[in-house]
């Protein structure tokens, strides 16, 4: 079974499909995100990894020529400039395989995700009120 057909249970599963330079590659993603937000809570959401803490942090899955991470980043002018050599179809990212992965910046970017999320949080507590 290739792994786009799969239905990993766990990110170890879905890692565990690739091969070994791969792996390294996802494991230090997993790691970065794991660094950044450290209470994020790890699972499989379409088929790929997924963060979450306050919602959606970031989706992360690996291809044949390049790693995506989604999903969307917005609001920050030097953030969305610096992804931007990045930036695939609707907004996604793709990380090319064949170039170094810039883990500070998906830290930067799980770090916005994580100020978006817990804003939208709070709004939605003091609405609530």
């Amino acid at each position: 079974m290739s792994v786009a057909h799969m239905k990993p249970g766990s990110i170890d599963e879905y890692i565990a499909g690739f091969s070994p330079e791969v792996q390294a590659i996802l494991q230090k993603i997993r790691t970065t995100i794991h660094g950044t937000v450290p209470d994020a809570v790890e699972r499989i959401s379409y088929r790929m990894p997924c963060f979450a803490r306050n919602g959606v942090l970031v989706y992360f899955a690996a291809f044949k020529n390049h790693i995506g991470l989604y999903p969307p980043v917005r609001g920050d002018a030097k953030l969305m400039k610096d992804i931007s050599e990045y930036a695939g179809e609707k907004g996604n990212l793709r990380f090319p395989l064949d170039k170094p992965i810039p883990y500070a910046l998906i830290r930067r970017i799980v770090k916005a995700r994580q100020k978006e999320n817990q804003a939208r949080a709070e709004a939605k507590k003091r609405k609530g009120k």
